[in-house]
């Protein structure tokens, strides 16, 4: 089983980060790769930075279609960039780790509460939630105010500041915290430790289902809304015929 995780912005250090990660939660019979574009944000923190997000993406996606493809995707922003997208160019699961993350939340308990990065991002976390079908389940969103590419090399200030957040998300009634951004993701055993309830990445979280949907011979389906684009489908009668 090869899973690939498409990190959208051009970070090398980041990219390397969640592949470890994923590397952690797959099998020894799951062949994790991870790429990120060659130009573009390096951190994405805006919707201005999104809109190149999603298109690195779909870009990331044809490239590894080309080499032969993968079994699985996961989309390693927070933002899950693209994921509708994407989907429509593949039949095997692509999965952003913010959905990710919100599912196994509920499943490990009642309510989470949501700890990112900078606060300007707290209104696309919020879509997310209603999007997701999640906000009931989410007691709290926070912003640490702490940059994207500050977390690749997480000082103890930066750790401090996330882990009071963490703490005040589980005195305000969360079961549950969810970290929202794939650069926390070597963050999850210490929090836990620290606040005493579990703590979710989303990487380590898309990566499960991604391995469990697979296993399971469910991919992404293509009867209606993520049917391949007309246009491609159109190419690709014309490359068959």
């Amino acid at each position: 089983m090869r899973i690939t995780l498409l990190n959208p912005n051009t970070s090398r250090a980041m990219t390397a980060k969640v592949a470890a990660a994923a590397r952690e939660v797959a099998g020894p019979d799951v062949e994790i790769s991870a790429v990120c574009p060659d130009a573009g944000p390096d951190a994405i923190e805006s919707h201005v930075d999104e809109v190149f997000a999603a298109a690195a993406v779909l870009d990331l996606v044809e490239r590894d279609l080309l080499a032969g493809g993968s079994d699985a995707y996961v989309i390693a922003c927070f933002g899950d960039p693209g994921l509708d997208a994407a989907r429509e160019l593949v039949d095997v699961p692509v999965i952003g780790i913010a959905e990710a993350a919100m599912h196994v939340a509920t499943l490990s308990g009642r309510s989470f509460g949501v700890v990112t990065t900078l606060t300007r991002t707290l209104g696309r976390a919020q879509d997310l939630l209603e999007r997701y079908g999640m906000t009931r389940a989410c007691a709290s969103l926070a912003g640490s105010g702490i940059p994207v590419l500050d977390l690749e090399d997480t000082s103890s200030a930066s750790f401090e500041t996330i882990a009071r957040l963490c703490a005040e998300a589980v005195a305000g009634g969360a079961d549950v915290i969810v970290l929202g951004c794939a650069g926390m993701t070597d963050l999850c055993q210490t929090l836990a430790v620290r606040v005493g309830v579990p703590v979710i990445d989303g990487v380590g979280a898309a990566v499960g289902l991604a391995t469990a949907m697979v296993r399971m011979g469910v991919g992404t389906s293509k009867r209606d809304e993520y049917a391949l684009p007309p246009r491609r489908a159109a190419l690709a009668g014309f490359a068959g015929a």
